[in-house]
C-alpha cells in the first residue's frame, strides 16, 4: 500500500510492508537499520504486527525497499488484502509443527529416560530408537529456528532463533556422540552403562522437549497476537461490499467502490449503511455501535447524517454519499489504529536497541559460563548443561513483545469503544496528564441552540406563541430560528404561511401570519415590556440564556428562552474526571455569565471565559508554564492551536477537520464519558506495558544466573522462556475487557 505526499522540494511516499520471518525484536531492528540506511528514507518496523511504515523520496522504487529486505534475510510485501490469510497459514505451519513435535517428544521422552533410569527395561538398539524420534524434532519441527539461525549467520549477526538453534542442536549432537561414540563410564554412556547415573548426561529428550515448549510458546503467541490485531481488523470488516445505487428512481446494486459523492443509494431494513450521508428520504433508527460505541440506536430522518457501517434497524432510508471510500469516517478510524500500531512508544524504542545488543551479549555469557565450569575442574556434561540452559533461556522474546503487544490490545480495544489512540505517544502523554481543559461550545453543549422555555404574556397560550413564532422563524436560517422552528413543529406539526416577511438583521424577523402581523427577535426590538415578561426576561439573562421576545400587532404575547443546552453526559464526565484525581478548567469565548452557568451545571469550577479563539493555546500554554500537564478536549476549528499546544489533546470525531488533525485522540462517540475512558484505559495500557517489561526484564536477569550456575536444567529452561512470552501476551490480552463507563453502567 502505497500514498504520496509532496514536499517543497522532494516528494515523499509512504509505503506499507508486510515483513515475514521475523522472530523477535532483534529481526525488526535489524529490518529497520537496513531500510534506513537508504538516502532519504525513514522506516520503522512492528515485529508485532509484522508490518514495515516506510517514508521513501519518490525516486526510491518499491522493488529497492523490498530487496533490501529480502537481502537481509526476510520475506517482504506490499501490504495487501490477503496478509490475513499469510497470517493464518504461518499459524497453522507452527500448529502442525508443533503436533509432530509434541507426538514423539513424549514417548521419546518417556522412553529416554526410563531406559536410563531402569537398565534392565533396556534393549538392543533402544538407543538408536531414541535417535530416530529425536530426528524430526530436531530437523523438521525446529526447522524456522534454524532458518533463522542460518540467515543470521550469513549477516554477521544474531537473533533469539540464534540461542535457541545452537541450544537444540548442540543437545542432539551431543547426545549422537555420546550414543555412537561415548565411552562406558558410569554416568555418561546411552549405551548399555551398567549405572542409572547417565540420565543427566543424555539430551535427546532436552532437545526434543525445548523445540515443542518453544513451538508451543511460539504457536499461542502468535495466535494471540491476531486475535490482538484482529480488533483493528474487525473495524474495517464492518464496511460495506456492495451498495444499491438509487439511479432514475431504479435501484442498482453495484460495488461499494463505485459509489461517488452526492449519489443518492438505498439502505434496507438489516443492511449496513454504505457511507457517510445525508437521509434524503425515509424514517428509521440506525445502531451504530460497532462504530462509536454508542449503545442506543439513533432515530433518524430526511436532513440526519449517518455514518458508514451503522445498521438500518427498521424502515427504507434513501441517503445522499457526503464521504466515500477512504473519506469516510469508518476508514479514517481504520486508518488512524493502524497508523498508531506502527509508531512506536519511546519505550519501545529502548526495547529495541536492547534487543538488538542482547543476544551477542548471550551468546558470550554462554561460551564464558562453559569456559569457566571447564576452567574450574567440573565435569564436562556439567558445563554444557549450564551453557545450553543460558542460551536457552536468555531467549528476548518477552522483552521485545511487552509493548506492542499491549499497544495492539489496547488501541483495538479503544476503536471499539470509541476512542481512537493515533499512537504510543498519546498514551505517555497520558500518564503524567493532571488537567483537563474542556472547550465549552460543541464540547461540553450540543453546539445547538435549543428552545428550553416558553412564557406567555396575560391574554395569550403557549400554543399561540410557539405557533406565531415558528410560521415567522421559518422564513428564516438563523440558529436561533432553527431552534424556535424545531420547538414549534415538535408541538404544532403544521404551521401556517407566512407573507410578507422581512429579515431584521441583528434584530430578528416579521411577518404577516394569519392576517396578523407577528414581529419576533431581541429585547432591543421592544422598546416597552410588560412587568411580568420583563421579569422572565431579566431572569433567563441572569442564567447566559437568550431572550426571545414575539409581539403580535405591535403588543408582546411572550418571552422565548433559548440556550445551547448542556450534553446529558457532560456532568457525569466531570465527576469521573474527579475521581481520577484530575483538575478540570472550562475554557470559552462566551461571556463569563453564560459560562458559569455551564460550569455550575456540570460540576466544574475553574472557568475561563472570554477567551478568543486565537488565545485558547495561550491559556494552554500559561496552564502549562504553571507545572500544568494539560489535557485539551474540543471539536471546533479554533481549538486546532490548543489541541496541538497541550500535553494531550483530544478531539470530538464530529468537529472540525483542523481539530482532528491536532489532536492525538479522537473521541468518536458524542458522549462526554468517553474522555474519563480514553484516560482510563491510556493509563490501564501503560500499566500493562510497564508489567510486561518488569517482568520480562524481572525474568532475563533472574533467571541467566541461575542458569549458569547450574540451577536450570536446559528442558526447564526452554518452558521457562516459552511461559514467560505467552504470560506477556495474554497479560496484555486483558485489556480487551476494558469496560467504558457506559458499559460499566449498564446503560
Amino acid at each position: 500500500m502505497t500514498t504520496t505526499t509532496t514536499t517543497a522540494t522532494t516528494p515523499v511516499r509512504t509505503v506499507e510492508l508486510t515483513v515475514s520471518g521475523m522472530t523477535c525484536a532483534a529481526c525488526s531492528a535489524r529490518v529497520e537499520r537496513t531500510l534506513n540506511k537508504l538516502d532519504g528514507v525513514r522506516a520503522s518496523v512492528n515485529y508485532a504486527t509484522e508490518r514495515a511504515t516506510v517514508q521513501a523520496p519518490g525516486d526510491v522504487a518499491d522493488d529497492v525497499l523490498l530487496g533490501r529486505i529480502r537481502k537481509a534475510g526476510y520475506e517482504a510485501r506490499l501490504r495487501g488484502e490477503d496478509d490475513a490469510d499469510l497470517g493464518t497459514a504461518r499459524v497453522a505451519d507452527l500448529r502442525r509443527r508443533l503436533v509432530v513435535a509434541a507426538v514423539l517428544a513424549i514417548p521419546l521422552g518417556n522412553l529416554s529416560i526410563t531406559l536410563a533410569l531402569v537398565p534392565s527395561l533396556r534393549f538392543p538398539g533402544w538407543q538408536l530408537l531414541c535417535l530416530a524420534l529425536a530426528f524430526p524434532v530436531v530437523f523438521w519441527s525446529a526447522l524456522p529456528f534454524h532458518r533463522a539461525a542460518l540467515r543470521n549467520l550469513r549477516h554477521r549477526s544474531s537473533s533469539m532463533d540464534t540461542l535457541v538453534s545452537l541450544g537444540v542442536l548442540a543437545s542432539f549432537a551431543w547426545s549422537a556422540w555420546a550414543t555412537v561414540f561415548g565411552g562406558h563410564e558410569a554416568g555418561y554412556w546411552i549405551g548399555f552403562g551398567p549405572t542409572a547415573a547417565g540420565a543427566d548426561a543424555i539430551y535427546l529428550d532436552v532437545a526434543a522437549g525445548v523445540t515443542t515448549f518453544l513451538l508451543a510458546g511460539r504457536y499461542f503467541e502468535s495466535r494471540s497476537r491476531r486475535s490482538a490485531a484482529g480488533l483493528l481488523a474487525a473495524l474495517d470488516a464492518l464496511a460495506a461490499k456492495d451498495v444499491r445505487v438509487l439511479r432514475d428512481g431504479v435501484e442498482h446494486l453495484v460495488p461499494i467502490g463505485e459509489l461517488a459523492v452526492e449519489d443518492l443509494f438505498v439502505v434496507k431494513p438489516g443492511e449496513s449503511v454504505a457511507a457517510d450521508g445525508v437521509v434524503d428520504s425515509g424514517l428509521s433508527t440506525v445502531d451504530v455501535s460497532a462504530v462509536t460505541g454508542e449503545p442506543v440506536p439513533a432515530e433518524v430522518g430526511p436532513g440526519d447524517r449517518v455514518i458508514g457501517a451503522g445498521i438500518n434497524r427498521d424502515g427504507r432510508l434513501v441517503v445522499r454519499a457526503t464521504a466515500v471510500g477512504a473519506h469516510t469516517q469508518l476508514a479514517q478510524m481504520t486508518a488512524l489504529a493502524e497508523r498508531a500500531q506502527a509508531r512506536k512508544a519511546n519505550v519501545q524504542r529502548l526495547v529495541d536497541r536492547i534487543c538488538a545488543v542482547f543476544v551477542p551479549v548471550v551468546l558470550g555469557l554462554a561460551a564464558l559460563t562453559l569456559a569457566g565450569w571447564l576452567l574450574t575442574g567440573q565435569p564436562v556434561r556439567d558445563a554444557f548443561t549450564a551453557a545450553v540452559s543460558v542460551l536457552i533461556i536468555a531467549c528476548p522474546c518477552a522483552l521485545g513483545l511487552a509493548t506492542p503487544t499491549a499497544l495492539m490490545a489496547g488501541v483495538g480495544r479503544g476503536a471499539q469503544l470509541g476512542i481512537l489512540i493515533k499512537g504510543p505517544d498519546a498514551l505517555e502523554a497520558s500518564r503524567s496528564v493532571d488537567t483537563v481543559v474542556l472547550d465549552k461550545t460543541g464540547t461540553v453543549t450540543t453546539g445547538r441552540m435549543t428552545v428550553t422555555g416558553h412564557y406567555p404574556a396575560d391574554g395569550f397560550t403557549s400554543g399561540e406563541l410557539l405557533r406565531w413564532a415558528g410560521a415567522v422563524e421559518a422564513g428564516s436560517e438563523h440558529a436561533i430560528a432553527t431552534a424556535v422552528v424545531t420547538a414549534a413543529k415538535a408541538e404544532l406539526p403544521d404551521l401556517p404561511e407566512v407573507t410578507d416577511f422581512t429579515a431584521l438583521p441583528g434584530l430578528g424577523a416579521q411577518g404577516i401570519v394569519e392576517g396578523r402581523e407577528i414581529r419576533i427577535g431581541s429585547p432591543r426590538l421592544f422598546p416597552d415590556v410588560p412587568e411580568d415578561v420583563g421579569e422572565q426576561l431579566a431572569a433567563a439573562e441572569g442564567e447566559g440564556a437568550t431572550a426571545v421576545l414575539v409581539a403580535v400587532g405591535g403588543r408582546i404575547a411572550g418571552l422565548l428562552i433559548v440556550r445551547d443546552v448542556v450534553k446529558p453526559s457532560a456532568k457525569a464526565a466531570v465527576a469521573a474526571l474527579h475521581e481520577l484525581g484530575l483538575r478540570t478548567v472550562l475554557l470559552t469565548g462566551d461571556n463569563e455569565t453564560a459560562a458559569r452557568v455551564v460550569a455550575a451545571e456540570i460540576g466544574v469550577t475553574d472557568v475561563r471565559a472570554g477567551v478568543l479563539p486565537a488565545e485558547k493555546a495561550e491559556a494552554v500554554e500559561a496552564l502549562r508554564a504553571q507545572g500544568a500537564r494539560v489535557a485539551m478536549v474540543g471539536d471546533g476549528i479554533n481549538d486546532g492551536p490548543a489541541l496541538a499546544t497541550a500535553d494531550l489533546g483530544m478531539a470530538m470525531a464530529r468537529g472540525s477537520d483542523i481539530a482532528l488533525r491536532s489532536a492525538d485522540v479522537v473521541l468518536v462517540r458524542d458522549d462526554l464519558r468517553v474522555v474519563p475512558d480514553a484516560i482510563r484505559l491510556a493509563n490501564r495500557t501503560l500499566r500493562v506495558i510497564r508489567g510486561n517489561l518488569v517482568w520480562a526484564f524481572g525474568y532475563n536477569v533472574a533467571a541467566i544466573p541461575l542458569a549458569a550456575l547450574g540451577l536450570l536444567n536446559p528442558l526447564i529452561a526452554g518452558a521457562a522462556m516459552s511461559l514467560s512470552s505467552v504470560l506477556v501476551v495474554s497479560n496484555s490480552l486483558r485489556l480487551r475487557s476494558f469496560e467504558g463507563s457506559q458499559v460499566s453502567a449498564g446503560l
